[in-house]
């Protein structure tokens, strides 16, 4: 039997992967990559996949929304996210497969595109924790609504084109403190969108080989082109990146008892007091 996830060639070449070391872990950056036409990428395994994860992994939705939208009310498209992504071109959806390495096809797929960076990776940021991998199935003209994730990321397209507006991550005009710590507290990723932002964010155009890394909690936005669109989203997490999360629970909790904390502090700076304290503190008191 073939092996569907076998790489027949590098799919970051040596000018990628220079990139990726000169940018990482905080500048985002475009990359190329060498990986369309794989057999796990198509719409047909890709629909075979969506029906085999379990329901939590699966998120869709319509695609046509606002920038800016409540979690809460985002609609649904009426349909199994089967037959959202067999009809990607007319369903007017946007869908994501998460955790994909639960299936140890694409885990191994996974972990074979993480191995051409990983030496990179924890030589800056230490040891790649919780590789993860998602599958974006986007129509033609749908719209990711402002948000931020946890993860290092790098979110390659394989069909079709779309574009990312990316804002500085760490500032607060754009996403303020209550929303990390709200985020880190259990809440959604979604954040507060203002027309005002759009001058200051940067906009990245991605085609099929490009790649783009986004910094962990970079605020950002996507919209799809005029085709259906799939992208792959290959993300870890750092010790960097937990102590950042968990400073910024330990400021939440700081804040609920009347003080005003200093935000986490952005690579290269460290947050290991209030990691280890807010860590310590979740020990000893009660929680709810």
């Amino acid at each position: 039997m073939n092996d569907m996830t076998k790489i027949e060639h590098q799919v970051f070449d040596d000018e990628a992967r220079h990139i990726f070391e000169q940018n990482y872990p905080e500048i985002p950056h475009k990359i190329k990559h060498q990986l369309e036409g794989h057999k796990l990428l198509t719409l047909d395994a890709l629909a075979l996949l969506g029906d085999a994860l379990p329901p939590q992994f699966v998120e869709y939705n319509k695609g046509d929304l606002p920038i800016g939208v409540d979690p809460d009310n985002v609609p649904k498209n009426g349909m199994s996210i089967g037959d959202t992504i067999r009809n990607i071109d007319v369903a007017k959806s946007w869908a994501v497969l998460k955790n994909i390495e639960q299936n140890p096809q694409y885990e191994k797929l996974l972990l074979d595109l993480l191995a051409e960076i990983k030496p990179t990776i924890e030589d800056k940021t230490g040891a790649m924790l919780r590789p993860q991998g998602f599958i974006f199935v986007s129509s033609p003209n749908a719209v990711t609504p402002y948000h931020f994730d946890p993860e290092h990321n790098i979110l390659m397209q394989l069909r079709g084109h779309k574009s990312m507006t990316q804002f500085p991550a760490g500032d607060v005009r754009f996403a303020p403190p209550s929303s990390h710590e709200n985020y880190h507290s259990g809440g959604p990723r979604n954040l507060i969108w203002s027309d005002d932002f759009l001058d200051s964010g940067t906009q990245y155009t991605l085609y099929p080989g490009d790649a783009l890394f986004v910094p962990v909690m970079a605020p950002h936005f996507v919209k799809n082109g005029s085709e259906p669109s799939i992208s792959l989203s290959i993300t870890w997490r750092s010790n960097w990146s937990f102590d950042e999360a968990y400073a910024h629970g330990f400021n939440g909790m700081m804040r609920k008892w009347g003080m005003s904390p200093n935000p986490p502090k952005r690579y290269p700076g460290q947050n290991k007091f209030k990691s280890i304290a807010y860590r310590a503190i979740n020990k000893i008191l009660p929680q709810g």
